[in-house]
């Protein structure tokens, strides 16, 4: 489904993506927190082994972030920049490097639902690897990332809040 509205780096959002939405019991500021906090990643996201800050933003958040992680069987490493919007209600994302991934963009929306005591959270995600493989088994595994990386969210946050 096309979407024309822009991400945070100014480009448009491609038609080609997978979006899910989850509620989550959390403020839009407690999820930005848990998606920023990089280097905490390998505890609570999936198939991420390792992920270190590279360089910061002006701001002092994860500017250029190194992941390592397991995919389809093997190892892979990519890293993204992000782009944060004037408030904690979106984190966006570009590939600058990677070795099985040509192309791995994405972006969190954080939508304030119930007076801003839960959160609605949107990720969108569009990928493409270094080797060809057809459209549908791409879309399916979009969104099965899309799914697993929301349910680890919410149980991160969870976590977090209980701790």
């Amino acid at each position: 489904m096309a979407d024309s509205r822009k991400d945070l780096t100014g480009r448009r959002r491609m038609s080609d993506h997978a979006t899910q939405r989850k509620i989550i019991n959390a403020t839009p500021q407690q999820c930005f927190d848990v998606i920023t906090d990089f280097e905490n990643y390998p505890k609570w996201a999936l198939d991420i082994k390792t992920a270190s800050i590279l360089e910061e933003d002006e701001s002092g958040l994860g500017g250029d972030v190194k992941f390592r992680a397991a995919a389809m069987g093997r190892s892979t490493t990519y890293t993204l920049r992000y782009y944060y919007g004037s408030n904690p209600l979106r984190v966006a994302w570009r590939q600058i490097e990677g070795d099985i991934t040509k192309k791995l963009e994405g972006e969190y929306e954080f939508i304030p639902v119930e007076e801003g005591t839960k959160t609605e959270v949107a990720y969108h995600l569009a990928a493409d690897l270094a080797i060809l493989i057809p459209g549908f088994v791409k879309r399916r595994a979009e969104s099965r990332i899309v799914r697993a990386a929301l349910e680890a969210l919410s149980a991160r946050i969870d976590s977090v809040a209980t701790a």
